[in-house]
């Protein structure tokens, strides 16, 4: 199995940014502990602050992989075209939140890409990434 992980705006700056919110290590420290918990998935990752970037990531790797796992940031709320490529691709995605945005600033409770993801997981801080790869799982019968 194959998975991509796309991290978003200001998601470089986990560990550090409000470890009240999104705790207190980075994604690359967790990212080994992803690997190590799933040695039988290849897992990419990507990280951009660029919307362009991460439209062109989720392109490239649309049609090859068996799941992404996208954590759009602010561009949640925001990107039609975000959610225009994840619809243009056949790859199932799965969007992602550290926190629960529902519980945060009313803003935050609208998602642009909901509807075209194959699921929606949020508020279990890094470990919604770790339930997502399990949820690919589960649908690729794995």
């Amino acid at each position: 199995m194959k998975i991509q992980i796309i991290n978003g705006p200001n998601l470089n700056l986990l560990g550090t940014r409000e470890p009240g919110v999104y705790g207190s290590i980075t994604f690359t420290e967790f990212l080994e502990n992803i690997r190590i918990s799933f040695p039988d998935v290849e897992i990419d990752y990507f990280q951009s602050n660029v919307e362009g970037e991460i439209i062109n990531k989720i392109q490239e790797t649309g049609f090859n992989y068996d799941g992404i796992i996208l954590n759009a940031g602010g561009y949640t709320h925001t990107s039609v075209a975000i959610r225009d490529s994840i619809k243009a691709v056949k790859t199932p995605v799965i969007e992602v939140h550290i926190s629960n945005i529902h519980a945060r600033e009313e803003f935050r409770h609208q998602s642009m890409i909901s509807a075209v993801c194959m699921g929606v997981i949020a508020g279990f801080g890094l470990n919604s990434y770790k339930l997502a790869i399990k949820a690919l799982q589960l649908a690729n019968n794995i």
